[in-house]
């Protein structure tokens, strides 16, 4: 049998940052009780006692400090309250992507309403756009031509897109950026209602099929079989009568 991997110093997870209990080095320590009140320099084990009487733990707060702070805490409670604060931080943070779209001073007007579809597209996806200009040769020698197709594409753009950054020269290219509006993804959502509604419609009529009764049989017509039987009778009967 192949012998398991043993987790090398690379591989283990770090330890804590925070010098709890035992773990704390130094001889003395100034202490500060639970509820926050300064109980003054202690030596460690005194320190350590004290926050055992408590049911706590005692927890280093300031290492640099002369002597070091530690405080008397629920050290699991801490540090469960930290995880979520960074948690919520995480979730508010708003997390900005930035697309980039090169155009040619002489473009084609059906490569410029294909560039503008995808700047179209990232401005209702709620990213930022950096357009670019990209000069060759003599090109340069005529920067107005890149500024006035930047500032045409922003002017066509202006529902769901805003200027952040002009159109500036950064040697052979020039860099415009925009950002989305308010505006910005609004139609797409608007676009996305119509289809459910329309499937909540199909489904509200579905539903009114199941509960309509079911139709009941025609009782005077009968089976091929039951006529032809009553037509046999009834010539039977034709003669008979007669007699």
């Amino acid at each position: 049998m192949r012998p398991r991997r043993r987790p090398g110093p690379d591989r283990l997870p770090p330890p804590p940052q925070d010098r709890v209990n035992d773990s704390i080095r130094a001889s003395q320590v100034r202490l500060i009780g639970e509820g926050g009140q300064q109980l003054g320099i202690k030596s460690t084990r005194e320190a350590l006692e004290y926050a055992f009487s408590k049911n706590l733990d005692l927890v280093e707060v300031a290492a640099q400090a002369d002597p070091p702070v530690a405080k008397v805490m629920d050290y699991g409670k801490h540090r469960y309250e930290q995880e979520q604060k960074a948690k919520l931080a995480r979730k508010h943070q708003t997390q900005i992507n930035v697309k980039e779209i090169k155009l040619r001073p002489k473009i084609g007007i059906h490569d410029y309403n294909i560039k503008k579809g995808h700047v179209e597209r990232f401005l209702n996806q709620r990213a930022k756009v950096k357009v670019t200009i990209m000069f060759r040769g003599r090109e340069q020698t005529h920067p107005e031509r890149g500024r006035d197709l930047l500032m045409r594409l922003a002017d066509e753009l202006k529902e769901i897109g805003q200027v952040e950054s002009p159109p500036l020269q950064d040697g052979r290219n020039m860099v415009m950026v925009l950002g989305p509006t308010k505006n910005a993804g609004v139609k797409r959502d608007a676009e996305n209602e119509i289809p459910q509604r329309s499937e909540e419609a199909v489904q509200g009529d579905g539903e009114r099929d199941d509960l309509a009764p079911p139709r009941q049989p025609d009782v005077a017509s009968g089976s091929p079989r039951e006529e032809e039987a009553g037509e046999t009778e009834a010539r039977t009967a034709g003669p008979a009568g007669r007699a």
